[in-house]
């Protein structure tokens, strides 16, 4: 019993002197010829258009999971919706009413960039536009097909957001977007969005958009889909949840967590 009882202390020395990470990694290695799981997928949900008291704000604020708070400027309650959102520790961002090539010009808002206007007056847009949304660290384009292809006016529109220290996500509504080379050039960081959730205001289309969530957060690590309150919102929001409840292998995120470390030491983040 001596013997046994030293070889039992030695045993239980050596387990005490190992990294804590292998016993953690010990369950995957259970079962004989089975792959490892997948590692976890970042989702940044982006929720469109607040600032009006549209339908689904409540019910958007009050999902289990953080969305991102893009608030159009100049709208009755664009400062309390930011507010709101900024108080719940959600990221907000400036959804800032840029022309598209078509579309009903009414859907643009006040304060819209247009395409014939100078670069003083582009700038003037942008900087009324982030005094208008309060804590915002980014800003994404409203509709802006038009605006997004124009290289000229889009370095007016990232220069301000580097002197103001915020990123820009592309919202992709325009396939020839000069936005990802245009702020490369200038050191803006630039992300972009994957997946619109509800182009079509009906529950069978944005069930159909979460299953393409799904798969796309099985073939990269981090995924940003887009939103809406509005027509669309309680559809929306209430998908937002499901997905969130049957997507184990996916963290819901702030879209400031998928900025690179060096983005965020550059960038004014109020959560860094």
């Amino acid at each position: 019993m001596t013997l046994f009882r030293k070889s039992a202390a030695a045993v239980l020395a050596v387990l005490l002197l190992l990294p804590s990470w292998v016993g953690a990694a010990a369950p995957q290695a259970a079962g004989r010829g089975e792959s490892p799981a997948p590692a976890s997928s970042r989702i940044a949900v982006v929720i469109d258009d607040f600032g009006n008291r549209m339908k689904g704000t409540d019910e958007m604020f009050k999902l289990p999971v953080p969305v991102t708070a893009a608030v159009m400027p100049f709208m009755p309650t664009s400062r309390e919706d930011a507010e709101r959102a900024h108080q719940l520790g959600l990221d907000v961002i400036v959804h800032m009413p840029m022309e598209p090539k078509q579309g009903n010009p009414k859907w643009l808002g006040p304060g819209a960039i247009r395409a014939s206007m100078s670069d003083a007056e582009v700038r003037q847009a942008v900087e009324k536009a982030i005094a208008e949304v309060p804590h915002a660290v980014g800003m994404n384009n409203h509709m802006g097909s038009k605006i997004t292809a124009d290289e000229r006016i889009m370095r007016v529109v990232l220069a301000v957001c580097k002197e103001k220290g915020l990123f820009f996500l592309d919202s992709r509504t325009a396939y020839k977007t000069v936005i990802p080379r245009v702020g490369a050039e200038l050191g803006v960081p630039v992300l972009g969005n994957d997946l619109f959730l509800d182009d079509v205001y009906t529950a069978s289309f944005v069930s159909g958009q979460i299953v393409k969530l799904k798969k796309l957060a099985r073939e990269q690590s981090d995924c940003i889909t887009i939103g809406h309150v509005g027509a669309p919102g309680l559809i929306t929001a209430a998908a937002v949840r499901s997905a969130a409840a049957s997507m184990p292998q996916s963290r819901f995120v702030r879209l400031t967590e998928l900025l690179p470390a060096s983005a965020k030491e550059k960038l004014v983040l109020p959560h860094a």
